[in-house]
């Protein structure tokens, strides 16, 4: 694969921590290290709200869309096409 773009995703569904909306999630694993310490893929998901747990630290690169992650404490992280964002693990909040 040389665009991301270019990459089939497969339907991973819409998950139990819907919590406005329908949000289904697709995505594709690119790459993970034979011992499960790291991975790299894409993601996608429809409009909808969601009650989101990292359990693993995540960094993210938005490639098209908008939306917000929103800490359980209230602070509201913007994304966009380009943002740039790291959640460590254990951070809770919602997306949408």
């Amino acid at each position: 694969w040389r665009s991301a773009s270019t990459v089939e995703l497969d339907g991973w569904g819409a998950g139990a921590n819907s919590i406005a909306g329908s949000p289904r999630a697709s995505g594709k694993v690119l790459f993970q290290h034979a011992d499960g310490s790291s991975e790299c893929g894409l993601w996608s998901c429809t409009p909808g709200t969601r009650h989101i747990t990292f359990a693993v630290d995540e960094f993210c690169h938005f490639l098209s869309g908008r939306g917000s992650y929103i800490h359980e404490n209230g602070e509201a992280i913007p994304v966009a096409a380009g943002t740039l964002v790291f959640f460590p693990a254990g951070w809770t909040g919602t997306s949408e």
